[in-house]
């Protein structure tokens, strides 16, 4: 997004936070980055969570190959119209093997109490109608996930873990 953008839809203070503690859009390829889109259409959260799962990945997408970063790519967790939404708990509860040794990184860090504050802001926000998790990796070393969230106003964040 270029700087004349960001100052027409600067991001809500709830990504702020969520960025001071997984980090900012970067293409790192391996941590943590959080990822905001001011409006995406209301079936293309998938596409935009690809998108910027690519992106984070960056340079090593080409090295590696799509093939091997979309391996691992499955939808694990869609959060249900008219369920309470918990994220902790949501998270907590999903049962992939793989996703499950991701959990704990994401939600027990350095100030646990906060972190999860600031998952709970922004995705248990009853304005959020959509949320998905997925896996991620290289079909090897690395494995992680990735947190989507959509707004009823268009608004999506997405939250990437990708360790070895």
């Amino acid at each position: 997004m270029s700087t004349s953008s960001q100052a027409l839809n600067p991001k809500p203070s709830y990504v702020a936070e969520l960025e001071a503690i997984y980090g900012a859009p970067r293409q790192a390829g391996f941590g943590s980055a959080v990822f905001y889109e001011p409006v995406i259409q209301a079936d293309n959260l998938e596409a935009a969570a690809l998108k910027h799962y690519q992106y984070f990945v960056g340079e090593l997408w080409e090295r590696f190959g799509e093939a091997a970063w979309m391996s691992p790519w499955k939808l694990i967790y869609t959060r249900q119209p008219g369920s309470k939404p918990d994220i902790v708990a949501e998270l907590r509860a999903i049962a992939d093997p793989s996703a499950r040794l991701s959990v704990p990184m994401l939600l027990d860090i350095n100030d646990t109490d906060q972190a999860q504050k600031a998952l709970s802001i922004t995705y248990d926000n009853s304005g959020v109608k959509n949320l998905t998790v997925h896996t991620v990796g290289d079909g090897q070393a690395m494995s992680g996930i990735l947190v989507a969230g959509q707004r009823s106003t268009g608004e999506a964040t997405f939250l990437i873990l990708l360790l070895d």
